[in-house]
């Protein structure tokens, strides 16, 4: 099992604020973050589904991110939120 530090880019920052603030369910907003937060903190390079590269995608009701995994690093950093539809 490899550690790695979970970061957000601004970007992802200021749209999971988006869809926090136009959020009719707040708190599934909330625990969806915290749950990605924790999920790929634990053998990220293992998570989600390969794009291109280092990019991989990852779906965490009600929320889909993108993220890029630096093993060197032991880096993840989360690029772009959606909400899922």
């Amino acid at each position: 099992m490899t550690r790695y530090t979970v970061v957000w880019h601004e970007k992802a920052k200021d749209q999971l604020a988006q869809l926090w603030i136009n959020a009719a369910n707040r708190g599934a907003i909330t625990q969806a973050a915290d749950k990605i937060d924790r999920y790929l903190a634990m053998d990220a390079n293992l998570k989600g589904l390969p794009i291109e590269g280092n990019l991989r995608y990852l779906t965490i009701s009600p929320l889909h991110t993108l993220f890029v995994v630096s093993e060197p690093d032991r880096l993840v950093k989360v690029l772009v939120i959606t909400l899922q539809e």
